[in-house]
């Protein structure tokens, strides 16, 4: 074509950024554009009074031989700033056992074997159909198919290790021999929220024994926070020759001929594009879109639900308050009689004590979350008088430190810092539409969303897309769009030197 295709990025979270370092190693001019001053979105770290927080994801899996991270690390050449941990998290149940998620098989195994006896069976099937799920994960696997190319691309995947998981395909894991324990599907329930957005009831039987796996595939802390694997990329793209533009809004999607031509920023900026990646939520990309929005991507924004939100706290904590050799990560169950979510079921990370980088020294940064349905945020904040969604936002701080003193004791008297987050917070800082965070629950494999919108040049990428949330989901998701997106480059440079030559074949035989 006489110059380098050009793909423009918008958002800089870790899904946008894998596939515009992936398309810029196979040859394209990329171009990142975000919002914020930070990259990493949702996975993002900020820094305020010397205390770097995790905005809302603070684990990281996928680094091990054949996981996402470690597939992109070996195409780029480059080193994740990560440290294995183990155990990955643990669980505290209301009745005061406590469940410790061992990243080690056979501890895991007496683990699970002396909490919860005659689960052994539900625990074999589960760990087989992981099997299948993880070994089809680890080749290219473009679910849901969306062109014949994605369908041959599946084809070539299966083998006939993967026949055993056709008869759960549409089954959820509450199919699966559960056995006849309550407090046992609390603690799945909880596993699953956390991973697959949704618990038992309508959790895929694949994707939930695959999300149950995660501990077990390894878990790491990332050096200076999760926001780390962010820069990281974002050093890589800039020392390449890409390009990464922070405090740059996306306003609007220019749409000319049934392709995207251009991007448009609030500062007035305009980006041509052979190819745009919207690392957004399918609610952003239609405001992005406007009267351009395709038909079919309109009607599927009305039947859509809300995702989940979070509610966070950030903590500066003193370092001696917290006992001596506790793990860094916890999830904590307060009700068994209650739904999971609004505070009922909290998550805590305390960063690494050996990572200087997270808080002053003699001090811990601490992040506590919880599920939260985000309309009820939202009709509060938006009241004549704000006083309901203050009055909620001390509620939910008091509930969630009242939980996580079950981890550690002297929580309240060891706060310095305290930095209340709700939905409305996240929208603010993540430009997610109702502060909308984690992506769409995984109830089954045939509701999954593809990354095609409609236009030919145009991707969705991002915990929208299955596999879905995490930095591990979204990297294989970045991973298939990256690889679509280099085959049609292929095919339009192809097509115009072929244009071209007839052309020329033309005006010399003139």
């Amino acid at each position: 074509m006489g110059r380098a295709l050009r793909t423009v990025v918008i958002g800089a979270g870790v899904g946008g950024l894998t596939a515009a370092a992936l398309l810029l190693k196979a040859g394209h001019e990329v171009t990142v554009l975000e919002a914020h001053i930070y990259p990493g979105g949702s996975a993002g770290t900020f820094y305020h009074q010397k205390y770097r927080f995790d905005a809302a994801a603070t684990l990281a899996g996928g680094f091990a031989p054949g996981g996402p991270h470690a597939k992109v690390a070996e195409i780029l050449g480059l080193e994740w700033p990560i440290r294995a941990v183990d155990p990955a998290w643990i669980v505290h149940l209301p009745d005061g056992r406590v469940v410790t998620q061992w990243v080690d098989r056979s501890a895991w195994e007496d683990e699970r074997k002396r909490l919860f006896p005659n689960t052994e069976h539900f625990w074999h099937l589960q760990e087989r159909l992981a099997k299948i799920s993880w070994d089809i994960a680890s080749r290219p696997f473009p679910w849901p198919p969306q062109s014949p190319a994605n369908w041959l691309t599946l084809a070539r995947g299966l083998r006939p290790s993967t026949l055993p998981a056709i008869p759960y395909l549409a089954r959820t894991m509450n199919s699966l021999p559960l056995g006849n324990d309550p407090l046992f599907r609390t603690f799945l329930d909880a596993q699953l929220l956390i991973s697959a957005q949704t618990t038992t009831e309508r959790a895929g039987a694949l994707y939930g024994s695959a999300a149950l796996d995660l501990p077990r595939r390894g878990v790491n802390h990332v050096l200076g926070g999760i926001g780390s694997l962010a820069k990281t990329l974002v050093e890589w793209i800039r020392a390449n020759g890409g390009q990464v533009h922070f405090r740059q809004r996306v306003e609007r999607i220019e749409v000319s001929g049934g392709r995207a031509k251009a991007v448009y920023t609030v500062q007035g900026a305009r980006h041509r594009a052979d190819f745009v990646l919207a690392n957004v939520t399918p609610w952003k990309l239609n405001d992005l879109l406007g009267a351009e929005a395709p038909g079919a991507l309109a009607s599927e924004l009305e039947n859509l639900e809300p995702t989940w939100g979070a509610f966070t706290l950030y903590l500066g904590l003193e370092g001696a308050a917290i006992p001596e050799g506790l793990a860094d990560h916890h999830q904590i169950i307060v009700d068994p009689a209650r739904p999971l979510g609004e505070g009922n079921s909290v998550f805590l990370s305390l960063s690494d004590a050996n990572d200087p980088l997270r808080a002053p020294p003699g001090r811990r940064a601490a992040t506590l979350s919880t599920h939260t349905r985000v309309q009820t945020w939202w009709e509060l904040y938006q009241a004549a008088n704000k006083d309901g969604y203050f009055q909620r936002r001390s509620l939910y701080a008091d509930r969630l430190v009242e939980a996580a003193a079950r981890v550690v004791p002297d929580l309240r008297s060891a706060i310095h810092l305290c930095l209340p987050g709700t939905p409305v917070t996240f929208e603010y800082y993540t430009r997610r539409p109702m502060g909308m965070v984690g992506g769409f629950p995984q109830s089954s494999l045939f509701a999954a969303r593809g990354p095609r919108v409609g236009f030919a040049n145009l991707w969705l990428v991002g915990d929208s897309i299955f596999p879905g949330q995490s930095t591990a989901g979204v990297t294989l998701g970045a991973l298939r769009v990256a690889a679509e997106v280099a085959a049609a480059g292929r095919r339009l440079t192809r097509h115009v030197h072929t244009a071209t030559l007839a052309n020329h074949e033309v005006t010399t035989h003139e």
